[in-house]
């Protein structure tokens, strides 16, 4: 393999380094050559930011044959150090709320679930605690982690009762009287300041390392770098730090990207610039060397799971004929919350079936109404997205869940999907040949009427840094061909084969069609009454095959759905890619 100058000077470097690696950029294969030519017999720790990336590390690791590196992940590397010395016991999905409120045995007052709502805030406040660096609980003001002025009144209310009773939770763990979570036992390891037993320590993902894990590694005496994208860091909600620029080593660079051409890189670059408009904007270079070849993966990515599982919808709801479809992670943590209720809790709640909810905490409300107000005082964005979904769907969600999940193929039959489904986190370190994504991106638009209409002390700054990142991750996961909605592209973007606009429907159009007379449809949609010429024929055949839904066809092509219908009934389209 011929190496960059960039990839060549790291290879060859001495001491502490950090490299930002941008997206595709060969970080991984680049690091175990440094691994590779390091002095024989030194013994090198790689810390992978999750299980399945520490799979592929080994596997990458055995073919050079470097039978002198470990490869773990924080927690499995903490998990060694502190379970295996002690009796604890695992509680591997972490405490619910009406579990923490039990176990506490929590007293609320003449507000409704206000027991629910504080235990809710615990768990927060434990899962902020455990992943900072600092030793004790009170040495931290969880009043920082809320933006919602609701959330933020209740929290001020009752904080010192939230601090008492998380204490008392920890203090449960710590003896062993309850099970200990993933959390508590990275916490633990941190706390004992241990000293790992490495010549080298490769630290990769930095961007979104936790504060109590940077810790662990900063102290090591061993010689450091840490790897990153200073602009894929996407994981604040989990408390994360961008540990690169934490790192007070000498910085390295990998700005050639292998994955994508430079179209799509010159996009990234434009996407970064957003940046301008919350005073954080760096100058990146990111050179595009990929090279464009057959189309074999597809994917369909979302910022959020709401945005996904209505796309999903849609996409089965249209194309009758696909028989295989994916998603990146267990397919039921998208239709279910973190802490265990799932749309049909809240869709049985909507209907007033209380026999059939399962979840504790949603039977405990009396309607949507009230878990409306619980999910505005705990800011439970994924309950939120559920209650939406809901509202949208109701009564028809169980038969499409079922399409869906019987459709989908399991992890090692991937490679039959003839559609990807993924929200950005779920995909994170991955590639596609082609990307779609979900209009439920940033947009520059929403960035600069945020200046605009706030003032600066009412903008989370940090949220929208990483709201940037996100939609920056999300156009870095293409490799050939990226269809991105209008609404998201930067103003005057050039033309590019790579990069495929998917055109807005006007605000003043998206009123059912229903309330307008036939002439005034025909008026508003004149282009469906235009003749359809072999170019245009050409690019409604190229974006049917890549899975776009008629509703967007119908925006792009600025005709009605009825018409984009009839044309691909006409091309047979059905039939080759339905």
């Amino acid at each position: 393999m011929e190496w960059t100058q960039e990839q060549k000077n790291i290879i060859n470097s001495t001491g502490n380094i950090k490299i930002n690696a941008v997206a595709g950029s060969g970080k991984t294969t680049t690091v175990i050559e440094y691994a590779k030519n390091r002095p024989a017999g030194t013994k090198i720790l790689y810390l992978a930011f999750n299980k399945s990336v520490k799979l592929e590390a080994i596997k990458k690791f055995q073919e050079k044959g470097l039978k002198n590196v470990t490869v773990e992940t924080a927690h499995s590397l903490a998990y060694k150090n502190i379970v295996f010395q002690s009796n604890y016991k695992i509680r591997a999905q972490g405490y619910k709320t009406n579990e923490i409120a039990e176990l506490l045995n929590l007293q609320g007052n003449e507000e409704k679930h206000t027991e629910y709502i504080i235990a809710n805030h615990i768990n927060k406040f434990i899962t902020y605690f455990c992943n900072s660096d600092k030793l004790k609980v009170q040495d931290l003001n969880y009043l920082d982690t809320i933006s919602d002025p609701n959330a933020r009144i209740f929290v001020n209310t009752f904080y010192q009762y939230i601090l008492t009773q998380t204490r008392l939770l920890l203090s449960k763990m710590d003896k062993g009287e309850i099970e200990i979570t993933h959390d508590f036992y990275l916490k633990k390891f941190q706390i004992a300041n241990p000293k790992l037993p490495f010549d080298y320590i490769l630290f990769d993902e930095g961007q979104d390392a936790s504060p109590a894990m940077l810790d662990v590694f900063l102290k090591q005496n061993a010689t450091k770098v840490i790897v990153g994208d200073t602009h894929q860091q996407i994981y604040g909600w989990r408390f994360a730090v961008n540990s690169l620029e934490k790192a007070d080593f000498e910085t390295h660079h990998l700005s050639t990207s292998f994955r994508f051409s430079q179209d799509i890189a010159n996009l990234a670059m434009e996407v970064l610039k957003y940046k301008k408009h919350i005073n954080n904007h760096q100058s990146v270079l990111i050179t595009g060397k990929g090279e464009t070849g057959e189309t074999k993966t597809k994917a369909i990515l979302a910022r959020t799971n709401l945005g996904l599982l209505l796309k999903a919808i849609e996409y089965v709801t249209e194309k009758k004929n696909v028989k295989h479809i994916y998603f990146e992670g267990n397919i039921n943590s998208y239709t279910y919350a973190d802490e265990g209720a799932s749309l049909y809790d809240v869709l049985n709640l909507k209907n007033e079936n209380r026999h059939l909810i399962k979840d504790k905490l949603i039977k405990a409300m009396k309607n949507l109404k009230e878990l409306e107000d619980y999910i505005g005082k705990t800011e439970d964005l994924q309950l939120g997205m559920m209650v939406e979904i809901v509202k949208e769907y109701g009564n028809k969600i169980p038969n499409i869940i079922k399409t869906i999940k019987e459709k989908h193929v399991d992890g090692d039959e991937k490679e039959k999907a003839e559609m990807i489904f993924s929200t950005v986190h779920r995909c994170k370190g991955m590639e596609y040949d082609s990307v779609r994504l979900v209009e439920d991106f940033i947009s520059e638009e929403t960035l600069e009427k945020l200046k605009k209409d706030k003032k600066p002390e009412e903008i989370n700054f940090t949220k929208l840094n990483e709201e940037i990142n996100l939609l920056y991750v999300a156009v870095t996961r293409a490799k050939s061909k990226l269809h991105i909605p209008e609404s998201l592209m930067p103003v005057d973007f050039p033309e590019s084969t790579q990069i495929n606009i998917i055109k807005n429907i006007p605000k003043e159009e998206k009123k059912s069609e229903r309330s307008y007379t036939v002439d005034q449809v025909r008026e508003k949609h004149k282009g469906a009454y235009q003749p359809w010429t072999p170019e245009l024929d050409r690019e409604l055949s190229e974006m049917f095959s890549e899975g776009i839904s008629g509703n967007d066809l119908a925006k792009h092509f600025g005709r009605t759905k009825g018409a984009i219908a009839s044309r691909i009934k006409k091309l047979e389209l059905d039939d080759f890619y339905g």
